[in-house]
């Protein structure tokens, strides 16, 4: 079976078990839903190699270690008939317009990945996956720009510059409270450091939480939920999350205000520079004008208090 993506860990790492290791990397290492019970299947089933031999349960991952997963047998795909936007595609890759509220893979039916033979084309390249895989994660809850790869070769190198942070991304998301301008947050998850940089790009008054900030996001590093965390321990919840909010974040019906709106990596087989953007969903500016309104509405004096 194929090796599907490499992994060296970094010098400075805290030793810790295999399992909670992947857990930690696996926005990027395990593209789909990486629960605990499913990278303990991995490991059990002897997909996961550590410095190129069978990784176990108990392995404790120790600096410049190399792992190593490969390819699950895979069953006849059944193909979901879901629509989603195509916003780039040649021979060797995609990227797609993931919608919110499905998963991008998983032992399940209603998935992202067996979604993709109903919208992308059919590579003729020699060494063509049999399904189209994407390279990285986004939550079930997030929606936007989701890298596609059509071929092993480009598989693997998509993988290598996941992991050398050489694919740029870009988010935009709404957070309860006013924040700064710009700025960054410098805080490591599960031992692990994690960068995120933002900038403000419209703030509006709330009823329900005083202020509402737009933010566009740069994530330097790529641990899972940093985005969630990051803002949720920073004091300025993202709209809508009911992982890491509490019941102030939460409006009936609209998910979570969180959008992956940018990318920019040089192609790896033709080395142009693909810069891709599209605009946040509608419900992210709606929101934002419907709770001014309200807020202008129902305050007495709204003119001073907005001076605030």
């Amino acid at each position: 079976m194929e090796i599907i993506s490499s992994h060296i860990v970094p010098l400075d790492l805290t030793p810790v078990r295999l399992t909670d290791y992947i857990l930690q990397i696996s926005e990027d290492f395990l593209p789909g839903t990486a629960s605990r019970s499913y990278v303990k299947k991995l490991i059990k089933s002897g997909l996961i190699f550590v410095d190129g031999k069978p990784g176990s349960t108990a392995v404790f991952v120790q600096p410049g270690m190399k792992i190593e997963v490969q390819e699950e047998n895979r069953k006849p795909v059944k193909i979901y008939n879901l629509k989603m936007p195509v916003i780039y595609e040649d021979d060797y890759l995609a990227v797609i317009n993931k919608p919110a509220g499905i998963v991008v893979s998983g032992n399940r039916f209603r998935t992202v990945e067996n979604a993709l033979l109903n919208n992308i084309k059919t590579p003729t390249q020699a060494d063509a996956l049999h399904l189209p895989r994407p390279i990285h994660r986004l939550d079930a809850l997030t929606s936007g720009l989701l890298i596609v790869a059509k071929t092993k070769s480009v598989r693997r190198e998509l993988g290598e510059m996941l992991q050398n942070r050489k694919i740029d991304k870009t988010y935009r998301t709404i957070v309860m409270g006013k924040t700064p301008e710009s700025g960054s947050i410098d805080l490591s998850i599960n031992g692990q450091k994690a960068l995120t940089e933002y900038k403000q790009i419209r703030t509006v008054p709330s009823l329900k939480s005083k202020w509402l900030s737009l933010l566009e996001i740069y994530p330097r590093t790529g641990r899972t939920h940093q985005l969630r965390i990051h803002f949720y321990e920073s004091g300025f919840p993202i709209l809508g999350d009911k992982l890491y909010g509490n019941k102030a974040t939460l409006f009936k019906g609209k998910g979570l205000f969180l959008a992956a709106t940018g990318l920019k990596f040089q192609h790896p087989v033709y080395n142009n520079t693909i810069e891709l953007r599209i605009t946040e969903p509608g419900k992210f500016q709606l929101h934002l004008d419907r709770e001014e309104k309200r807020w202008r509405k129902y305050n007495i004096n709204p003119d001073s208090a907005l001076q605030l």
